[in-house]
């Protein structure tokens, strides 16, 4: 057997334990590296993490400072002893004072609704007293007429709407008479009704005379 057979194999076997030494080593490199790898990702996913908690945290305490300056009850006026309001208060005078906007709201809608009724009700009046004036502005003057007969006629258109006011109108309280007025000025008050009834007074007067 010849030396260089003796040598070759152990060159060989050096040389795949180098082989595998360096595998080692590179295996060794690359888990060290994924290992920071993976570090790195972690350090960055909880800094994005408490990044946008306290993005989260800054909109809600603007949220409430914001709420604490429009809300009329939860501004301090006393600036030596004023205290910093917990957010509980705050969310419970917001809701307090929301109430009272929706009351007041609905307060300021019936007493518009209520100036509509009445506006409506003064032009049905003037409609009724300007179609009694033309009645009797057009009529033919066969002479003068006394004031105690313009009172007569007057008296009695108003004693007939006294009546229909006394039988329609309860006076149980304000809101009931605001009511009952005002659904019989829109019933009793058309100026078909009180032409009528007008008509009706005259032509009694008349056959009187």
């Amino acid at each position: 057997m010849l030396e260089s057979d003796l040598v070759n194999p152990a060159v060989s076997v050096y040389a795949l334990a180098r082989s595998l030494s360096g595998l080692e080593e590179e295996d060794d490199s690359d888990h060290k590296t994924s290992s920071k790898s993976k570090r790195s990702y972690k350090d960055r996913r909880r800094e994005s993490h408490q990044l946008a908690e306290q993005k989260r945290r800054d909109a809600i305490k603007k949220g409430y400072e914001d709420l604490q300056t429009l809300v009329p009850t939860c501004q301090n006026t006393d600036s030596i002893s004023a205290q910093k309001l917990c957010r509980v208060t705050v969310l419970q005078r917001a809701i307090d004072h929301l109430q009272y906007l929706m009351r007041e709201k609905k307060k300021q809608e019936e007493e518009l609704c209520m100036l509509r009724k009445d506006v409506v009700a003064m032009q049905i009046m003037r409609a009724n007293y300007e179609q009694i004036v033309s009645l009797y502005q057009n009529a033919p003057v066969a002479g003068s007429v006394s004031d105690d007969l313009k009172f007569d006629v007057f008296q009695t258109i108003m004693d007939a709407q006294f009546q229909s006011f006394d039988k329609s109108v309860a006076a149980g309280s304000f809101a009931e008479l605001s009511g009952c007025i005002i659904n019989w000025v829109e019933d009793y008050c058309k100026p078909a009704t009180l032409h009528d009834l007008t008509l009706n007074i005259l032509s009694q007067l008349a056959q009187q005379l």
